[in-house]
Parts: C-alpha cells; structure tokens; sequence
C-alpha cells in the first residue's frame, strides 16, 4: 500500500512538471515561492499571521504569475496535448479553479471592511496593523479550506487515495521544488526560455533541472 502510495505521488508530481512548468521563469518563479514557502513552513510556528501574509503575498503570487503569465498555453508538442485537454485532466487547481481561488483569497480583506468583527469572531481593527492581522488569519482559513476542498472533492470524482496523495504533493512541493527548480535561475540568465528537458524520464531530472543529463534514457 505504502508503494503504491509513493509510486502514485512520484506520477502526479511528474505530470505537474512535464505538463505545466516549460518555462524557464515559471520554473524560477517556483523556486522564489518554494524558498518563501519553507520560510513560511518555519514561521507558522512563530507567528502564524507572518507566515499566512508570506505564503500569500510572496508564495502564492510568485508561483500563481509563473503558470498565468510566463507558461505557454499553446498547443504541447512535448506532450502532444492541447492546453485544453490539459486543463481538463488537471488532478489538482486548473487555471479556471485557480482564478477562483485567487478572487476568493483578494476579496477576503472586504469581508472586514464590510464587517470589521467578522460576524462576531474579531474585535474591531483599530490600526493598519490590526487589519492586516486579521486578514492574515482570514488567508490562512482560505489556504487551508482551499486544500482541504479540494481533497475532498477528489475522494468524490476520483478516490480517496488520489485526494489524499494530492494533498500530500501540495504540502510537500516546496521540498520538491527547491532541489527540481534550484538550476532554472541559471538556465534563465544563460537565455534559455524553455526547458529543454522535459522529454525526459523524471529519475533523469528531479533536482536536476538546468544541469546536463548524461544518462541513457529507458525504453
């Protein structure tokens, strides 16, 4: 069961890599969002409002411009899939989902405005900095209903097993990102856009993407 657990997160994370990180910036992005991510991980048990503003402002917007703005939406020829069918297939927060997410989480700070106890659950904000308090308690709540959702939703279209070894890439794609992405900054100052390597197996790339493969590739 354990194997097959892991086997089953080693494809979904490898499909997150082939199918949505070509670009070079995208990769760079994510490796901004993995450090601030870690840094988030840690402060979570210091103050868990710094590591809510963290974790949305800089890791989030990081890795969300990196698939919006800079990954290609055109046809994949690596793959051979349209970004359609892409999107479609998508285990985890596709595009449209993730437009969903992130109006929910900018919107939030409203509900403060408009109710500044939040049906009863904050004392009123005084200052700047009570405000950014509590809406950093509120993006915690919208981080942690957003992963759990879509957990959830998962044991429904698919199985319990697929929801559950998402979750467990959400949470531990920081990790995986840092050693997979460390080399895309260097690839992206040496002028190379797009990884050239995605046709790869993924023991041939993981932690070492923009570094040479000199293995074989299997069959």
């Amino acid at each position: 069961m354990i194997k097959n657990y892991l086997e089953q997160l080693r494809i979904q994370r490898w499909d997150d890599h082939r199918y949505y990180h070509h670009s070079r910036i995208n990769q760079s992005l994510h490796f901004v969002s993995a450090l601030s991510f870690l840094f988030a991980y840690v402060w979570l048990f210091v103050d868990p409002v710094v590591s809510a503003l963290v974790g949305w402002l800089v890791s989030m917007t990081s890795r969300q411009a990196g698939h919006f703005f800079f990954e290609p939406h055109t046809y994949d020829h690596i793959n051979q899939a349209t970004h359609e069918h892409k999107e479609e297939i998508k285990v985890g927060y596709n595009l449209q989902r993730k437009v969903v997410l992130m109006a929910i989480w900018a919107a939030s700070p409203l509900v403060l405005v408009v109710d500044p106890t939040l049906f009863g659950l904050f004392t009123p904000w005084a200052s700047a900095t009570d405000f950014m308090r509590q809406v950093a308690k509120i993006w915690l709540v919208v981080g942690g209903g957003g992963l759990l959702f879509r957990t959830v939703h998962l044991f429904f279209i698919r199985d319990v097993e697929t929801g559950l070894v998402w979750m467990t890439k959400i949470l531990t794609d920081p990790f995986h990102d840092l050693m997979l992405y460390r080399g895309a900054p260097l690839a992206l100052m040496r002028g190379e856009l797009m990884d050239p390597g995605l046709h790869l197996n993924p023991e041939h790339t993981l932690g070492l993407i923009g570094e040479p493969v000199l293995e074989e590739q299997h069959a």
